[in-house]
């Protein structure tokens, strides 16, 4: 791909820097003229561009002529004369005794023309004699326009060569070297001039005449539509060589994204492993090792029955401490629990297993219906953790004969309250005497998901846990 754009921009580059040249204009007359009755014309060059005897250059000729009348029915002469010190010299349109499109004041005479200095001009629409055999020239009508461009090629001290192309195509990519045969005509003719001269004399109605110029190549007569033009085509690399770079930029971007997305999951899910892998250890097997351990005292006093119930009676709290640790860490890597549902429903399910058999009776006060929430592994088990610490303290310290546990949801926040009327505690006091570790662990989780963590509690009063977060993306 970055080989293609340097090609690009190098094709684009001198594209825009060499452009096309472009031929001289040395006069334009576009205007339309109407020629009737004028036998010799007048000026309208205004010495703009000469040529005498020693000229060696070469120039074009065009001009768009439209018959007002036919031909075959009023003989007429109609001419774009080339005048030179008020001498008639070349002309082109057609002559008086000619058969159709013709020059006069040439130096030839055409094969099919009957007076000297005449030639008819071969067109791609021949005209049939009254024999049936048809002729390579072409009769003036009314409501046939056409246009015609001639060359010159001037020779110091010589009649000039003379090429006439009748009806030549002139769009994009002719030239004076691809027109057809068939329209071609060349002879040699005296065409100095320092004037140009419309004319038309005999019947008919006149000629119209416009669109006329004088340049230096047969170039600067096609017409070029301006999306064939060399700045159309850099305009349009320059779009296309953008798209590419944009397409590959959005594409690199893009690609990096995936990456880093990839390489997000895949470091969310190794610390998911290691928060389990850390959860198995810690609670798994230290519950293992406890009740590994107080089977061991079971067997040293199986013959005391007041110890062997005391051993059996803590082998039974450790075994159900064990399923729910195991419930937990299962429920943690179940797939679809990563939703704020799945969070409320296992938050319901350890309050009622944790108060099912004890003093205290749990109030819970959970929203009917909860909106459709993912949420990532780390943030669902940190603000589980915080609710299963605060129902642990509840059930272990505070004495209280009701706790409250309620979750709002509201404006995309997840609000989570846990509320006792137990005995309550110093809450100063508990930030300095390093007994209460759970409070500490509840503030970090908080912190990292972005949350806040109140807690409200005097001695004698109960004590209220607030927890209040956001819900990412």
């Amino acid at each position: 791909m970055p080989r293609f754009v340097a090609l690009a921009v190098g094709w684009l580059l001198a594209l825009l820097l060499c452009p096309p040249a472009r031929a001289t204009i040395l006069w334009s007359d576009p205007g339309s003229r109407v020629i009737h009755l004028a036998a010799t014309g007048s000026d309208i060059l205004g010495g703009k561009v000469k040529r005498d005897g020693q000229a060696s250059d070469v120039l074009f000729f065009k001009f768009h002529v439209d018959p007002l009348s036919d031909v075959s029915n009023e003989p007429y002469l109609a001419l774009f004369q080339l005048v030179e010190t008020n001498q008639f010299r070349l002309g082109v349109g057609n002559a008086l005794e000619a058969w159709g499109y013709s020059a006069a004041y040439t130096s030839e005479t055409g094969p099919s023309n009957r007076l000297a200095g005449e030639y008819n001009l071969r067109s791609a629409h021949p005209e049939a004699s009254r024999l049936g055999e048809f002729q390579p020239y072409e009769l003036p009508n009314h409501n046939h326009d056409k246009t015609i461009v001639f060359r010159v090629q001037y020779i110091p001290g010589a009649d000039a060569m003379v090429t006439v192309w009748l009806d030549p195509n002139l769009t994009h990519g002719a030239t004076a070297e691809n027109q057809p045969e068939s329209i071609t005509t060349k002879f040699k003719a005296n065409a100095c001039f320092d004037e140009i001269r419309l004319r038309h004399d005999g019947g008919g109605n006149g000629w119209g005449f416009s669109d006329m110029a004088v340049a230096t190549s047969f170039n600067d007569f096609v017409v070029v539509y301006f999306w064939q033009t060399w700045w159309f085509d850099g305009g349009l690399a320059l779009f296309i060589l953008g798209s590419v770079i944009f397409t590959v930029r959005v594409w690199e971007k893009r690609k990096f994204q995936l990456q880093l997305q990839r390489m997000e999951k895949q470091h969310a899910l190794e610390q998911e492993r290691t928060r389990i892998a850390q959860d198995l250890h810690d609670e798994l097997g230290s519950l293992l090792t406890r009740i590994s351990l107080l089977g061991g005292l079971l067997q040293a006093d199986r013959h005391n029955p007041a110890q062997v119930e005391v051993h059996a009676e803590k082998i039974a709290q450790s075994a159900d401490q064990t399923v729910l640790a195991l419930e937990e860490i299962v429920w943690a890597v179940r797939p679809g629990s990563d939703t704020l549902q799945s969070l409320v429903d296992y938050l319901v399910h350890f309050a009622n297993e944790t108060f099912s058999a004890g003093n205290t009776r749990c109030r819970l006060d959970f929203p009917p219906d909860l909106p459709v929430q993912a949420l990532p592994p780390d943030v669902r088990h940190n603000i589980f953790l915080i609710g299963k610490e605060a129902l642990t303290n509840v059930l272990k310290h505070s004495r209280a004969a009701v706790v409250n546990f309620q979750i709002k949801v509201a404006d995309r926040e997840l609000v989570m309250v846990i509320a006792d009327d137990g005995r309550g505690f110093d809450l100063a006091a508990a930030a300095t005497n390093g007994r209460h570790n759970g409070l500490v662990n509840m503030r970090r989780r908080a912190e990292a998901v972005g949350g806040q963590l109140t807690f409200i509690t005097k001695p004698g009063q109960g004590a209220r846990v607030e927890f209040r977060v956001k819900f990412p993306g």
